[in-house]
């Protein structure tokens, strides 16, 4: 995930909106939830790449083969194969794709073939008047947490973190899938060990930062990508929500920074609840020294006082919850779950 890069890109999306915009619809102050159709066997699902290029042509293969084993017909995005820089095509090329998808009667549902860096470029691009119209699943993590942020910023629908479409289909993310998609469940988010015959379990273990329980939207995503578009009209109101982040390649001290543009933009005062995910290859780098994640995370969260654990299975992991962002959750700290509160698709 080269989020180095995607930092600075940001500044070249006005250019780029020149090419190809829509009207934003108008955000109301307390804006209804609008919930996605259902998603079944049988069903098209279209596969876009709104971020970054995919080098592999192999992975094109690997995502058609898993949509196809959970049930799906495939259609793949007209510029899904592009490439432009490190980009899966121009911006108008990637909002294209995620536009027509929506538009699409035949398409039920739309997964991100891969994150990498570019999402937020085409948010001005995005057609949200004709998602409001055709609200469907969109799946995905890391840097499609941009889409997550401004669809639901702009239109209310509920979409999913969660696996990409080359990523990993273990037993563990199919059962998951399939119980929320298909069999529509109450889920409820658990965390899962591996088995060891260690005296003590080690993974994916939970840390109860501030007990108790809590109830809300779940909102958040990749924390770099998530304070990257602090202060845009895509950015979600995050007034008595569930905030969960996630990271990758971040060392304490960025962490420290963005945190930091959470505490300042007044998101970390707005929310009741709080979860961690996993942020993998995190640990300190060289130089004088560094404050711990722990350190960074008590400073920020325990002065809230509100519910809040880390360790949750969220992030660029194999194993990993798929997370309905908008959905209304309670969550309980000291246990280290949370769990939906009512269907996130319309019946």
């Amino acid at each position: 995930m080269q989020k180095r890069d995607f930092l600075k890109s940001i500044g070249l999306m006005a250019g780029s909106a020149a090419a190809m915009s829509f009207t934003l619809p108008k955000k109301e102050d307390d804006a209804k939830t609008l919930k996605p159709n259902t998603l079944k066997k049988g069903d098209t699902v279209g596969l876009i790449s709104p971020s970054a290029a995919t080098a592999d042509r192999m992975q094109f293969t690997y995502a058609k083969e898993a949509l196809e084993a959970l049930g799906f017909q495939v259609k793949m995005g007209k510029n899904l194969m592009n490439r432009r820089g490190h980009l899966a095509g121009t911006d108008a090329e990637r909002a294209g794709d995620l536009n027509e998808m929506f538009a699409d009667p035949e398409v039920k549902g739309i997964i991100s073939i891969r994150g990498g860096s570019g999402a937020a470029r085409i948010l001005p691009l995005i057609d949200y008047k004709q998602i409001s119209k055709n609200p469907k699943p969109l799946l995905g993590y890391s840097d499609i947490t941009a889409l997550h942020c401004a669809i639901q910023a702009q239109t209310g629908l509920i979409t999913f973190h969660g696996p990409m479409g080359s990523g990993s289909w273990n037993s563990f993310n199919v059962e998951q899938f399939q119980k929320l998609f298909f069999d529509q469940e109450l889920m409820t988010y658990e965390n899962v060990h591996a088995e060891s015959d260690d005296l003590v379990v080690k993974s994916n273990r939970i840390q109860t930062l501030k007990g108790g329980k809590a109830e809300g939207k779940i909102l958040g995503g990749n924390l770099t990508v998530l304070t990257a578009i602090s202060g845009s009209p895509y950015y979600p109101d995050f007034k008595n929500a569930i905030l969960f982040i996630e990271d990758v390649g971040e060392d304490p001290y960025r962490m420290d920074r963005m945190m930091s543009t959470l505490k300042l933009n007044g998101t970390l005062d707005q929310i009741k609840g709080f979860i961690f995910g996993q942020c993998s290859d995190c640990e300190p780098g060289g130089g004088y020294g560094s404050l711990t994640l722990d350190q960074v995370l008590d400073d920020y969260i325990l002065p809230l006082g509100i519910p809040a654990y880390s360790g949750a299975m969220i992030g660029h992991i194999s194993k990993q919850f798929i997370v309905p962002v908008g959905a209304k959750v309670s969550m309980d700290a000291d246990a280290g779950t949370f769990k939906l509160m009512e269907s996130v698709f319309e019946s």
